[in-house]
């Protein structure tokens, strides 16, 4: 028997950590890989598992990633099964603002699933960067006879203190729940990883309702999944942990490991984008059996111009997106998004460049984000001289240069030196 699977994605993400690139957009809205955005990953692993009923919750500075989901996840409504529809927080409960949880977000959404009859829900999150075969997941569900599933990923131990880690037994049952603690258990079988919880979860139907409404009541919870609901469950019904690295991707060898990164701060953002320039990247967006979608802009094609020493278009172990016009400029281990230019004797590396810039002649860009709409004047330096850097633009831990969208060319002119 085919199960009913009603899926809701939770994008309500402040995504702090994130600043300044959710200065103006929720996380989930954040631009990666060239022409993505993070939330166009989890809704392609639910569209390429055969999942098409999906809610996309969302909160704080939705209008990016309601005109992002307009413009690239509309369905065309023939079939009642097959819609994304967003879900601004719509205060449906008396005296409530905002959502106070994931756990809360869904309680606000209750009519959804009840109006929907599923035998399933699923409740993913929207701020990772992963390929999952959710169908997969949904099966081992099934098989175990289980109420609630949660995928988890193994990473080595020394990492436990970043994660809430999830105890299971040797037949994957769960039977504890460890925040971020360093002597957290390990997988059975494996004394050097834990199982890491991946914030993504499936319900049966009437357990979700069932727990929603008694953790609404309870005034001591902080209504979180993680925190409150699945921990009060561990020995209550049956519940276990999905080995995310046992999850098959169709079209990638066997021997390829399942990609999950955490993007939370500007430094991991930047090193997944880095990922994608290797010859042959962990991600993989070339699987024609698992596409990555996103909205389909009419870009023309990119362009490399001029065949003159010290003026000559290149890129190098570089991603290069659609209407970018590389005008005798050189761009080396970088990723540029759609419609970017770059002239004539402009060097930017390892480097991310956002929709709609313009790079100057003689600019010097190095491990530097540039947001969208950015306009650099010509022999504009940036990630060079970090006493410079630091009095003019946003600098992460990590040292990575963010220049804020929407800054007009006399706003860069007018940084000092």
């Amino acid at each position: 028997m085919e199960l009913r699977v009603l899926a809701f994605v939770l994008a309500g993400g402040k995504g702090t950590r994130l600043y300044p690139l959710t200065k103006e957009r929720a996380k989930p809205a954040v631009p990666f890989g060239g022409k993505y955005r993070i939330v166009d990953f989890v809704l392609s692993n639910l569209i390429n598992s055969g999942i098409y009923s999906i809610y996309v919750l969302i909160q704080f500075k939705s209008q990016s990633l309601l005109q992002h989901l307009r413009d690239g996840w509309q369905f065309s409504g023939l079939l009642n099964d097959y819609f994304i529809i967003p879900v601004p927080a719509q205060m449906r409960i008396t005296g409530e603002t905002w959502y106070r949880g994931t756990a809360d977000a869904m309680y606000h959404n209750l009519n959804l699933i009840e109006q929907s009859h599923p035998d399933l829900v699923v409740v993913f999150g929207a701020d990772h960067i992963y390929r999952m075969n959710i169908r997969a997941m949904v099966e081992y569900h099934r098989e175990k006879k289980a109420e609630v599933t949660i995928a988890a990923i193994p990473v080595e131990k020394r990492w436990a203190s970043e994660f809430g880690v999830i105890e299971t037994a040797a037949d994957g049952r769960i039977v504890g729940f460890h925040e971020k603690n360093a002597d957290a258990p390990t997988i059975p079988g494996d004394s050097e990883r834990v199982y890491a919880s991946m914030g993504n979860y499936i319900f049966s139907t009437g357990r979700l309702l069932h727990e929603l409404k008694e953790d609404a009541e309870n005034e001591g919870s902080s209504h979180d999944f993680g925190r409150d609901i699945l921990p009060s469950l561990v020995g209550q019904c049956e519940m276990f942990a999905y080995d995310f690295d046992r999850n098959p991707i169709p079209g990638d060898p066997p021997e390829v490991r399942p990609y999950w990164r955490d993007v939370g701060t500007i430094d991991a953002y930047f090193e997944a984008a880095m990922d994608l320039r290797s010859v042959v990247p962990e991600l993989n967006l070339y699987n024609k059996l698992w596409p990555v979608r996103t909205a389909g802009y009419p870009d023309p094609p990119a362009k490399f111009t001029f065949d003159e020493d010290g003026r000559r278009g290149e890129a190098i172990d570089s991603i290069v997106s659609g209407g970018s016009i590389l005008s005798g400029g050189l761009v080396r281990r970088s990723v540029l998004h759609r419609g970017v230019r770059i002239h004539t004797g402009a060097v930017v590396e390892d480097s991310i460049v956002f929709d709609n810039c313009d790079i100057g002649r003689r600019c010097k860009i190095r491990r530097a984000i540039i947001d969208k709409n950015v306009t650099l004047p010509l022999d504009t330096v940036i990630g060079y001289d970090p006493e410079s850097d630091e009095r003019n633009y946003h600098v992460s831990e990590g040292g990575i240069v963010v220049v804020e969208g929407g800054r007009t060319p006399v706003d860069i002119a007018r940084v000092r030196l």
